[in-house]
């Protein structure tokens, strides 16, 4: 009798399953008040709940791998990431023993991969904003490290802080990271083309920063000022805004114009057997994280730069009197490794590639968003919160900004570089670090 409810139970659900089409499958039976029937129809719809949370794990197990998928892309799958743990060991080591000096070794250390993954989230993003505004993308946060790190200074009254290591920003990537990009491709080939035209703009950009730089230093250093203290600043002020304006014309030109470029580019580059390859690589180019991961990782890595970048500005001057090394050398030679520590890689990778004006890009580029954007930015921002930043660099430090300057425009003058080219401006980055070494700033 039992086994025979049970089967018009199955055959009664069964057939209300196929006239209905419920998803769930599990339906009340009102019309059948045996107690044991009941106890069966209880039996599946507690079988049935408990799929729906096999269901729910599931999904909830999706999520914990696309969670895990996006940690792994941005963070695990690149060994230069297992520097990040420093970054909080050295909060740990100022909380606990105040000892300047090692943590600004740690949080170098530890800023370095965070300023990369920074620009990898930055060019992730650019991906799905189309070329227009994925350009202005990678020009606003190319040095957001930099413009972090002063805002910080800035905003603690370190101006000669925010002017050093701007500075030493521009000479890092003029000399350091120019000349390993042609040192590392002269190995590679004996000589490589780059494009003239746009290097000869770049370089008269640079040329119009130093002209903003140097006439306040020159003001200052002759006395002539018409207002004792007040024209110097005035000036620097109606100086931070022409480059401003200067910097978006440029930004609007070369987007505009950048189909002319690459035209005028390949007419004059003799292609390699292997670079139809390399093409084929650039078109199978891919975002590999999603846009809102996008988003979140570079608000993220953003934020993790803040907090490190004022440990690291609050510790300068303690680790000048512990290791006895001028804050000069500190901020301008010391300080922007953390910054230009993926812009080495990036430059020294597509030059050995012969994709050399993609290396141009990554070390001219970004010096001429240092000198045109970030340096008067911050002048205008100090404007803004009543904090006197002006553009007198003092006359050493903008006269060694005035040789790197005229000796890179000379260098790039041929539209070529070889490995001597290269080994020519790492000598010169020597020169000045020997000379900030011994340099004692007058502010400090």
């Amino acid at each position: 009798m039992m086994d025979y409810k049970l089967q018009i139970l199955r055959v009664k659900s069964n057939f209300e399953e196929m006239e209905s089409a419920d998803e769930t499958g599990i339906h009340v039976v009102d019309d059948i008040d045996d107690p044991e029937i009941r106890e069966v129809d209880a039996q599946q719809r507690r079988i049935q709940a408990f799929s729906v949370g096999l269901e729910g794990a599931g999904d909830r197990k999706t999520i914990g791998t696309v969670i895990y998928k996006s940690i792994y892309t941005v963070i695990l799958s690149k060994k230069f990431n297992l520097l990040i743990p420093f970054g909080p060991l050295a909060i740990f080591v100022q909380k606990k023993t105040n000892q300047n000096g090692w943590v600004f070794i740690l949080g170098l250390l530890g800023i370095m991969p965070l300023a990369e993954r920074l620009g990898y989230t930055t060019e992730q993003l650019a991906f799905y904003s189309g070329p227009t505004l994925g350009g202005l993308l990678n020009a606003t946060f190319g040095n957001a490290t930099e413009l972090i790190i002063s805002i910080y200074a800035l905003r603690t009254g370190r101006i000669r802080v925010v002017q050093l290591s701007l500075l030493g920003s521009l000479l890092s990537n003029l000399l350091f990271v120019l000349g390993i990009a042609f040192f590392s491709g002269g190995i590679v080939r004996k000589e490589q083309v780059f494009n003239k035209a746009t290097a000869v703009v770049d370089s008269g950009l640079l040329l119009m920063a130093v002209m903003g730089l140097l006439f306040p230093a020159s003001l200052h250093s002759t006395g002539t000022e018409v207002h004792l203290g007040v024209s110097e600043l005035a000036l620097s002020r109606v100086s931070s805004c022409v480059l401003l304006l200067a910097y978006v014309a440029s930004i609007i030109f070369q987007l505009k114009n950048i189909k002319h470029l690459e035209g005028n580019q390949h007419g004059e580059i003799l292609y390699s057997d292997d670079q139809d390859q390399d093409q084929d690589e650039e078109g199978e180019a891919a975002p590999e994280i999603s846009k809102w991961e996008s988003v979140i990782w570079l608000g993220i890595t953003a934020a993790a730069i803040s907090i490190l970048s004022g440990y690291l500005v609050d510790a300068i001057e303690g680790t000048s009197l512990a290791w006895g090394v001028p804050v000069a050398f500190i901020s301008v030679i010391l300080l922007p490794i953390g910054g230009n520590t993926a812009a080495v890689t990036t430059s020294v990778m597509f030059a050995m590639k012969d994709k050399l004006d993609v290396s141009l890009g990554v070390a001219i580029g970004s010096s001429t968003q240092i000198s045109m954007f970030i340096i008067p930015f911050c002048v205008v921002v100090g404007w803004i919160f009543g904090r006197p930043l002006d553009l007198n660099f003092q006359l050493f430090e903008t006269a060694t900004l005035f040789m790197t300057v005229l000796f890179v425009a000379f260098m790039m003058q041929e539209g070529t570089s070889n490995y001597f080219k290269g080994l020519m401006l790492l000598f010169c980055y020597v020169l000045v670090a020997a000379s900030y070494f011994v340099h004692e700033d007058p502010s400090s």
